[in-house]
């Protein structure tokens, strides 16, 4: 007779692994703490936000993230782990990019921060190859029909972030003023910069 007891929530199989490889001594003093800090304080999407908002600002960085994203990313400190090939794809009026990892939930940690729920889920990893458009629509963004939608699927190397279209009637905005305008979703692509 099998046993149909459920699994234990992650967060205790995860804290009791964690015990067994500190007392096995397999895990250097502060190292899952300091991974921690690292994903939950240096990962972010305000750090895409940054290079977007530079991008937007200066001719030349938008140029050298569009030729290389992973130098353009290093020049403003936003390097490390699944940072090590990032390529920025650019939305024009006639082309909007859109960002999916089919086989799990990668994304450029250095400034994406790690997935979203909803990223990593079945349902979004499957539909969104096929079905863009009424994805999109799903999670309230609408894309005009005579703007092409490109799907592009995260690789064992290649980590993507959008680089969306400068809303009309900020060009002469702060950058900081600028990087509030983006968040997750608009590096992943599920939603657009909003000025209101």
């Amino acid at each position: 007779m099998s046993d149909h007891t459920p699994p234990a929530p992650i967060a205790d199989r995860a804290r009791a692994l964690e015990t067994v490889l500190k007392k096995k001594q397999l895990v250097p003093e502060r190292h899952t703490a300091d991974f921690t800090h690292t994903a939950e304080e240096e990962w972010s999407a305000k750090n895409g936000a940054m290079v977007v908002a530079k991008a937007w600002k200066s001719p030349e960085y938008r140029s050298r993230l569009l030729d290389n994203g992973t130098s353009a990313c290093a020049e403003l400190g936003f390097e490390g782990p699944q940072g090590e090939y990032i390529v920025a794809l650019e939305d024009t009026p006639s082309l909007h990019n859109l960002i999916v990892c089919t086989l799990c939930s990668c994304t450029a940690w250095p400034v994406l921060g790690l997935p979203p729920d909803w990223y990593k889920s079945f349902e979004y990893r499957a539909r969104v190859v096929r079905e863009s458009r009424t994805v999109l629509h799903e999670m309230g963004l609408d894309i005009p029909e005579d703007v092409e939608i490109r799907v592009s699927d995260t690789t064992a190397e290649t980590r993507y972030m959008v680089l969306p279209c400068q809303p009309e009637g900020t060009e002469g905005w702060s950058e900081a003023a600028l990087a509030a305008l983006i968040t997750q979703d608009v590096l992943i692509g599920v939603a657009l910069p909003k000025t209101e």
